[in-house]
């Protein structure tokens, strides 16, 4: 699997999915390159594109969670934050991505 083509493919999906939700991918296109390249070698090992900053538990139900793009399973949590965990991305709103704290779901008040 070629590293470029693969994350060219995954950016052409991940747009029709975030974008109805009303999301965007990062401004910051060294970021988003970086985590979609994390994505494809995550890919390569489990054959899934999980989210690469978090854990994979190997507990089907726990790992479809965090799937990429994720947003659907953490919608209320995301739309506090206006981003997703890693930053790949954010509200659609969004000018500048490092102003946008993780916060933890603890902390946002949403459990």
């Amino acid at each position: 699997m070629d590293v470029e083509s693969r994350k060219k493919a995954l950016r052409y999906f991940f747009e029709k999915v975030i974008d109805p939700l009303g999301y965007k991918f990062t401004p910051d296109e060294e970021m988003a390159d970086f985590l979609l390249e994390q994505e494809v070698m995550l890919e390569k090992k489990h054959g899934i594109p999980f989210c690469p900053c978090q854990p994979i538990k190997h507990e089907r139900t726990y790992d479809m969670t965090v799937v990429c793009p994720c947003i659907p399973f953490h919608r209320k949590h995301f739309d506090f934050m206006k981003r997703c965990w890693c930053g790949l991305y954010v509200h659609k709103d969004v000018t500048d991505p490092d102003s946008l704290p993780q916060i933890p779901l603890s902390e946002a008040g949403l459990e």
